[in-house]
């Protein structure tokens, strides 16, 4: 008798706790929606993915066992500003999602940014690059998790000029992260005593680049730079070989460039490619171990960056609604930038003021085919930066919220 009515007492307590614990969450539930391009250009790179890793983030913190109830929910925004505008709507003003993660596509991010902020929900962007969502566009609402255009820029561009690739010739794809990225490179590309020799822009998304390519060619620069990502990455490398680019001197220099890319592309034809990363599955054994858990349910496909951003960031999200113990956006948002971060994909790291997530950075060059071990058995890494030095330093980016 005295056993079941300690059971009893027990049960009741933890219903309480639950209860307390819920007490400022709006509706007693944590929604989360994973919004990406789930079935075009990136879907690869984010898509369902994304929406797996951050299931898995959720089942990882113990939300159930914590009376944390937490919803996920994923929306394909097909790479359009105005269809994500109107998800992220949707998602705030009927279905009551409180954080809205990934978000790939600067322009549909840009668009997004200024929702949440006007909506005072919580906004972390794993999947888009532009610097400017933690300069001139930083909002107290949204962090900016796993890269950006001034990484990919100075950990890419800078490394290439050092070693020789002093002209460049951008193709650039015709949107705002296209152009963040061209306007980070060139700087940086200048900065180290470089030239930039032309421009052009291609449509998004593109198929045929040969009239682009030939342009390049003709420039005579040592370094192309591909100001692109995802398919239009994975064509313009292809349609280069088809031209004999490569072969007759003229380098490739990706400046956004992911693994799935590299398993697309193969090999034979991505080998030499150099770029920087910020996740790569075969750093640690914390790393490998997640990973194999992620591609069992993946359907043996390895993760991006940018998933493994996502997976990183709703741990961390998680952690500031407990600590908080409210899903106010504003205030999760405040409260994420007061924690330090760890987890076993980034490790520990920290959030500045004007909402740029600080980790390490990679620079990495593909293998050839004989160095390769096994699947996925992709990268050398030439040199790590240091969290302090990979991203735009916080007094350059003309952030408001930064005094």
């Amino acid at each position: 008798m005295k056993t079941l009515l300690k059971s009893t007492l027990a049960a009741a307590a933890t219903a309480l706790l639950g209860a307390g614990a819920q007490a400022q969450i709006s509706d007693g539930v944590i929604k989360i929606g994973v919004m990406n391009d789930m079935s075009g250009l990136y879907a690869d790179i984010t898509g369902p993915g994304s929406l797996l890793a951050a299931k898995m983030a959720v089942e990882d913190f113990g939300a159930a066992r914590k009376g944390m109830k937490v919803e996920v929910l994923g929306a394909d925004h097909q790479n359009k500003p105005d269809v994500g505008s109107t998800v992220a709507r949707t998602w705030y003003d009927v279905d009551k999602v409180d954080a809205i993660f990934d978000v790939p596509t600067s322009s549909v991010a840009l668009a997004v940014n200024q929702i949440t902020r006007d909506k005072g929900k919580a906004f972390i962007v794993s999947g888009a690059a532009t610097s400017d969502l933690t300069g001139k566009a930083c909002s107290p609402n949204t962090i900016h998790w796993t890269y950006d255009t001034w990484m990919l820029a100075n950990g890419t561009g800078s490394a290439i000029v050092k070693t020789g690739g002093d002209s460049w010739f951008f193709l650039t794809a015709d949107y705002a992260f296209g152009h963040a990225l061209e306007r980070d490179t060139e700087a940086a590309v200048v900065k180290g005593g470089g030239k930039v020799l032309g421009k052009v822009r291609h449509p998004f998304p593109g198929t045929d680049f040969s009239s682009f390519l030939l342009q390049a060619q003709t420039s005579k620069a040592k370094i192309i730079g591909l100001a692109n990502a995802g398919g239009d990455t994975i064509n313009s490398i292809k349609q280069a070989a088809e031209f004999g680019i490569t072969k007759g001197g003229q380098n490739l220099a990706g400046m956004l460039v992911f693994i799935t890319d590299v398993h697309g592309l193969g090999l034979a034809t991505a080998q030499g490619l150099v770029f920087t990363e910020t996740f790569y599955w075969d750093l640690n054994d914390q790393t490998r171990a997640w990973t194999k858990r992620f591609a069992a349910a993946n359907n043996g496909k390895y993760p991006s960056m940018v998933q493994a951003g996502v997976y990183s960031s709703v741990i961390h999200y998680l952690k500031a609604v407990e600590a908080a113990k409210t899903d106010d956006g504003t205030k999760v948002v405040a409260q994420m930038k007061a924690m330090p971060t760890d987890d076993p994909l980034f490790g520990k790291g920290s959030i500045r003021a004007d909402g740029r997530k600080l980790h390490p950075a990679y620079l990495v060059e593909v293998k050839k085919p004989a160095e390769s071990k096994g699947p996925y058995d992709y990268y050398k890494i030439r040199a790590t930066i240091p969290a302090d030095q990979a991203f735009r330093p916080i007094n350059q980016g003309d952030c408001p919220l930064v005094k």
